[in-house]
């Protein structure tokens, strides 16, 4: 009698800033892993997310955005850390938005053209084009651009088309046993997911005056009883941007402590105790030491 195969693989999940890379790795999951915003470069860390079903595993890498822009340290520290993953990976699923094509997409493009493992291009928010007589020539223009193993339209939010893209990947998945536990969804740890749960409620509630200066770093994470404690010190650059995250009369940041606590309750299934405070430090985006105690450089 033949053993059932199993299959399990790495598929990287790459493209420029703002394309709704995030969204597409939560809708595969059926859950809420990566944080997301309408903010470009919101996802700061490449994220493991980890599809299991019966013979098959998918290890989906959640990159930060690749960008052109590398004048400060964090900026080159998140394109080498989603470049780092493409020669590791079984699947690259290269996310492109509705039917536009920009400088930033040509440079995702010369990223991957020397990858020797199959290129998914995914066109992303079809939902939002008006004209969709337009697809399919940008379908055409895109397979020019890229030396892509499939082309695929769908919109990640409304989760149309999701199924033919696991189908798809599911084809690609070597023979090997899971790598993973079955009931695991990610690597990371749940002071990490914390962080970032707050950082997305930061990047929310600033708007258009969000600073990019700005990270999450978890000092105390601890259960005691049905309740964990949570302390969290938000990180800035400058005095001007601990203002806008405290709000007048602290509103702000009681809101962003609010928010953040709803989401954290959900994720550890417990009551939370959750404390924020603001502290200037002063230039730690663009210096590689600080990124690196911060865990950028993991």
């Amino acid at each position: 009698m033949s053993e059932t195969i199993q299959r399990c693989g790495y598929v990287a999940i790459v493209g420029r800033p703002n394309v709704g890379k995030s969204t597409l790795l939560n809708h595969i999951l059926g859950q809420k892993l990566s944080i997301t915003s309408r903010k470009p470069q919101t996802t700061r860390h490449n994220l493991l997310g980890i599809l299991t079903e019966p013979n098959l595993q998918m290890i989906f890498v959640d990159t930060p955005g690749i960008h052109t822009n590398q004048e400060r340290a964090i900026n080159r520290v998140m394109n080498r850390s989603a470049a780092s993953v493409i020669s590791d990976v079984d699947v690259v699923i290269f996310v492109v938005d509705r039917n536009q094509w920009s400088e930033a997409d040509e440079y995702v493009a010369k990223c991957l053209s020397n990858t020797s493992v199959p290129v998914i291009v995914v066109v992303n928010k079809i939902d939002m084009i008006e004209d969709k007589e337009t697809l399919l020539p940008h379908l055409q223009f895109l397979s020019k651009q890229v030396n892509a193993h499939d082309l695929v339209p769908l919109s990640a939010l409304r989760k149309t088309n999701l199924e033919p893209l696991l189908a798809r990947l599911k084809t690609l998945m070597p023979e090997n046993p899971p790598l993973f536990a079955e009931d695991q969804i990610t690597d990371r740890s749940e002071r990490f997911l914390c962080s970032e749960i707050i950082r997305e409620k930061i990047t929310r509630q600033l708007g258009a005056e969000v600073p990019y200066q700005v990270t999450v770093e978890i000092e105390n994470f601890r259960a005691e009883g049905k309740i964990t404690h949570i302390d969290a010190l938000i990180l800035v650059e400058r005095d001007g941007q601990k203002k806008i995250i405290i709000g007048n009369g602290g509103e702000r940041i009681k809101a962003i402590g609010q928010k953040s606590r709803v989401d954290i309750e959900n994720l550890l299934a417990c009551k939370v105790m959750l404390k924020t405070w603001v502290k200037v430090r002063s230039g730690w985006s663009d210096d590689e030491r600080a990124l690196r105690s911060l865990g950028y450089m993991d």
